[in-house]
């Protein structure tokens, strides 16, 4: 569906030549000569880069109807993941390539909203923070409370982050999905 550029709106996602990008923020420009133009930061939504680019006003683009849709995590099949859809319970096979860093972050049962375009996994919207279950790490030794010191920790999905060394085996932690940081004892 093309649109003009005096009709962007932050958030808005466009098919550009140079890949799918989503809108973070416009600026209308009317200089004193010459003709008005719209300054744009916006976000390739496959790789998070922000680049900055300037079209002509009442330039036409391609504007991408990106679907989201909320599926919980069912299982692994092998190295994919099967989601549901939580409105029509159609299940989806997903490679951990499509889901990208997200895959460190959802274990089963876990709901997560996938941005589809074109039948493509163009991006996961994940809760700000999740909880996991600490696999192993070094057992906390009584008496060691340095204050500030960490140790690693490897989780249930695999994922490796620092904690405190007062968390033990089999505990469940909140970790930072932006970050990928350690944050609490849940």
């Amino acid at each position: 569906m093309a649109v003009t550029t005096n009709d962007l709106r932050n958030g808005m996602t466009l098919d550009l030549p140079d890949g799918l990008f989503a809108v973070v923020e416009f600026q209308h420009v009317k200089p004193g000569k010459g003709g008005a133009f719209v300054r744009t930061k916006l976000k390739n939504v496959r790789t998070g880069a922000v680049v900055e680019k300037t079209f002509r006003a009442d330039e036409r683009v391609e504007q991408a109807i990106v679907d989201k849709r909320e599926m919980q995590l069912l299982y692994r099949d092998g190295s994919d993941y099967v989601f549901m859809d939580v409105t029509s319970y159609d299940q989806l096979h997903v490679s951990p390539a499509s889901l990208g860093d997200a895959s460190q972050f959802v274990k089963e049962g876990d709901n997560a909203v996938l941005q589809m375009y074109a039948g493509e996994i163009v991006g996961v919207d994940l809760p700000a923070a999740v909880e996991l279950t600490v696999a192993e790490t070094e057992p906390g030794v009584q008496g060691d409370r340095v204050s500030g010191a960490r140790k690693p920790a490897t989780l249930e999905t695999g994922l490796v982050v620092q904690v405190p060394l007062f968390v033990n085996p089999g505990e469940r932690i909140k970790v930072d999905t932006r970050t990928g940081e350690y944050i609490t004892r849940a």
